[in-house]
């Protein structure tokens, strides 16, 4: 069977989404979200049936709307433990896919990805730093500020060593990406490696990435920064398709580049610094999910951002659920999964490109 060309997809899908109307596909996406989350719910080194899983949720949120059924135990497990940390595997999840849309669009790099240019190395030197070496200073603040610190800094660091190389090719920014994702990496095991021993456990298996800590009250935190991050990102989805073109013809759309440019890297920055405060180092969502939704719905950024956030939340749902069930009871971190999925999708864009 010959392979289809990407244009032959993208118009079989768009042409699919024409036919069933976009309300149609809405209900479809909102239904298989429905399905994900239950899933993830429900299935775990002890499953719980999906009728005991809402019939909980539904007690949660209005009293005695279901007579109970289910121990103890498992309204514990469903609502304080696997219900938190399917909502932070979503917006997680989300959040890288958009922040990986957003750099490729903005370097025209098809490459670009917090984990490949050092971003999410950064964010996770930031964590460390104040997970063992310079306490609560701010409260639950701390770490998502430190983070989001370490994400600026990995963004300048990139941009000066590709300077310093005399070149802006797409290969070149990858390659400073990966010496900077390096730097960072080494300095955050020096941390860990001068830090309290009793700690250092914890802290490694963090930056492996994981959803386990997921607790409700702080969910506010990464939801807040997500939904204002995602808003001004739509908002200048149409800027990302002019600067696609070319700064030249961006500039004379009226674009002032560099401002631009200075704004969403500031604000992918912040994404990618919480998300990885909350979760460790998660690789390649921001990879294969915008390649995939490019795929479906072409290169218009005004589709591929919030595209984006939706299959990046739905695949680390199911992620988080192929990482908790296949050494079950043991949780395998979560940025094994990626890791690997995301070696496979990296080289077929190789390949591709």
């Amino acid at each position: 069977m010959p392979i289809r060309p990407v244009d032959y997809w993208t118009d079989r899908f768009l042409d699919f989404r024409m036919r069933l109307g976009l309300p149609i596909m809405i209900l479809l996406l909102a239904a298989f979200f429905a399905m994900s989350i239950t899933a993830g719910v429900s299935f775990g080194a002890a499953p719980i049936p999906f009728a005991t899983v809402w019939s909980i949720v539904g007690n949660k949120l209005h009293a005695g709307l279901f007579p109970v059924t289910w121990s103890g135990g498992q309204e514990s497990i469903v609502w304080d433990v696997r219900f938190p940390r399917v909502i932070l595997a979503l917006l997680v999840g989300a959040g890288l896919a958009v922040t990986g849309a957003v750099l490729q669009a903005l370097t025209r790099n098809p490459l670009a990805d917090p984990h490949l240019l050092g971003v999410s190395s950064g964010a996770a030197f930031g964590a460390i730093l104040a997970l063992l070496h310079t306490g609560l200073i701010f409260g639950l603040l701390t770490v998502p500020l430190f983070s989001f610190a370490g994400a600026l800094l990995a963004i300048a660091a990139v941009a000066l060593v590709t300077r310093l190389t005399r070149s802006h090719s797409a290969d070149r920014l990858v390659l400073s990406g990966v010496a900077v994702a390096f730097v960072f990496t080494a300095l955050g095991n020096l941390l860990i490696f001068l830090g309290d021993p009793r700690a250092a456990n914890t802290v490694v298996f963090w930056m492996l990435g994981g959803l386990g800590l997921a607790q409700w009250q702080h969910l506010i935190y990464p939801a807040g920064v997500f939904l204002v991050c995602l808003c001004v990102l739509m908002l200048k989805s149409r800027e990302l398709n002019a600067l696609a073109m070319g700064d030249e013809t961006a500039a004379t759309l009226g674009i002032a580049v560099s401002q631009f440019r200075f704004l969403l890297f500031i604000v992918t920055a912040l994404l990618t610094g919480v998300m990885v405060a909350f979760s460790g180092a998660i690789g390649f969502i921001g990879l294969m999910v915008p390649h995939f939704v490019r795929l479906l719905a072409g290169g218009d950024n005004v589709r591929v951002v919030p595209l984006s956030a939706a299959f990046g939340a739905l695949t680390l749902v199911w992620a988080d659920m192929a990482a908790r069930l296949i050494m079950a009871p043991e949780d395998m971190p979560i940025g094994i999964v990626t890791g690997l999925a995301g070696g496979i999708a990296f080289i077929l864009i190789l390949r591709k490109s």
